[in-house]
């Protein structure tokens, strides 16, 4: 009830910078405000998606200099001790497929980061949403089907290595191949990766496109997700997309830490009880609360989960490589403790999410994306006292894109404004004040 109070009347943001123009079909469109609809700038939204590509952008690259560095000690792959704050700014370590040698991003574990002169390289933590987002444009429409996804699947994704897909992504490629549409893509009896960590990267984009209205945003994201995902892996990929929603209403005058608790605590809810998801939620909260260290959060997920297999997650008994390194699960507590333990800390929220261990590249996407987001370009921007890059290589991993691929956080933002101009008229019976550059957002019943 606090939040949905939060959420109610006002405008939020910061002034407007280069306004994105509406549409026709939607000048042509009259809407009468009410007094509790949720108002927000367009023009504040595209800094605020700016900033949700580049947060993530230098989340993501970070995250991959420790990624698979540290799985645990159980099976045949055995990578000692996890790290801890200590090893930030040291030597880092190589990864389970190294063979012995470190990450060539950077010689220690740092920020990564490109310059006014450099470009972004896309990653599996960016390119799959990117690609979502270009589809929806395409096709003007605010739900994907299955044949749409299908077909931008195999168009834009190389079908053969390397094509920076793996476990459940190739998987539903393969089937997309052999004709299979989504969801059975995604489907247990068909990809037996289902509980991997694929969709956690590749959907939480849609909670931005439905603000303030995350039933909306995760109807938008169910067929995506389902696409690769089911169970557990599907529950823990709609609580990031609701997150996203929630933050994209919550007004900036709030402290970011206090508006990461708030929509943690309202995502929750769409957990079920009975889920290992919701379980370890529960647990890295208790952990976080009692005050003791992250390191220690973190040492208590790996016995709890990966060691004695409690709360129903039994990854480990199914013998799986690297046991189990690329599930869902263990890499959803993880990504909890750099959440709780960050407390909306920008930089200190990417560190703890680098240094926890497992798939790091991918938490650490998902909140610098959130808080990115949430600092706008900005608010990234002096959070590390510099400037960056907004030029974006989507062919780097991807394929089949205009303008070689290269493309910029500018051009990205708008879009994502335009499809939230669609979403909010024909999908939340809103309305969008073009000329005072609003969106006026009616509350659900």
């Amino acid at each position: 009830m606090v939040l949905l109070s939060l959420m109610v009347g006002g405008t939020f943001g910061l002034p407007a910078q280069t306004p994105v123009e509406c549409e026709p079909e939607f000048l042509e469109k009259e809407y009468r405000p009410r007094p509790t609809d949720l108002i927000l700038s367009r023009a504040d939204y595209q800094n605020r998606l700016y900033g949700f590509w580049l947060g993530q952008c230098i989340a993501n690259w970070t995250g991959l200099v420790t990624e698979m560095d540290k799985v645990g000690n159980v099976g045949e792959v055995r990578t000692g001790a996890f790290y801890t704050r200590a090893d930030w700014g040291q030597p880092d370590q190589p990864s389970i497929w190294a063979e012995g040698v470190p990450s060539d991003l950077s010689p220690t574990i740092d920020f990564v980061f490109r310059g006014e002169d450099e470009v972004w390289g896309a990653d599996d933590d960016t390119d799959i949403e990117y690609m979502y987002q270009r589809l929806l444009a395409r096709h003007d429409t605010s739900f994907l089907t299955p044949a749409m996804i299908r077909e931008g699947w195999l168009r834009h994704i190389r079908h053969e290595e390397e094509n920076y897909l793996w476990v459940s992504n190739q998987r539903a490629l393969d089937l997309m191949l052999e004709g299979m549409l989504p969801p059975a893509t995604g489907n247990p009896a068909n990809n037996e990766h289902y509980a991997m960590i694929d969709a956690q990267l590749t959907t939480e984009i849609f909670g931005f496109f439905a603000p303030g209205r995350p039933a909306l945003a995760r109807r938008m994201a169910y067929l995506p997700i389902r696409t690769v995902a089911r169970g557990n892996a599907a529950h823990i990929s709609e609580f990031y997309v609701t997150m996203y929603s929630l933050a994209a209403a919550l007004p900036s005058s709030i402290p970011v830490r206090e508006r990461v608790q708030a929509v943690a605590t309202a995502a929750r809810t769409i957990l079920p009880d009975t889920s290992y998801a919701a379980r370890m939620y529960d647990f890295v909260r208790e952990q976080y609360t009692s005050g003791v260290p992250w390191e220690a959060a973190r040492d208590s997920i790996y016995e709890r989960y990966q060691v004695r297999q409690e709360d129903g997650y039994e990854i480990t008994s199914q013998n799986l490589y690297c046991n189990g390194c690329f599930a869902a699960g263990i890499n959803f507590a993880a990504s909890l403790v750099s959440l709780f333990y960050g407390e909306g800390d920008l930089k200190e929220t990417i560190k703890i999410g680098t240094l926890a261990g497992w798939d790091s590249d991918n938490p650490t996407a998902t909140w610098g994306g959130l808080l990115g987001f949430m600092l706008g370009r900005n608010g990234v921007e002096e959070a590390f006292g510099r400037r960056f890059s907004d030029r974006f290589n989507i062919h780097r991993t991807r394929q089949n894109f205009e303008g070689d691929g290269i493309d910029t956080f500018d051009r990205m933002a708008a879009e994502g404004v335009r499809i939230i101009d669609r979403v909010v008229v024909e999908e939340m019976g809103g309305g969008v004040d073009c000329e005072e550059g609003r969106w006026y957002i009616p509350r659900p019943e």
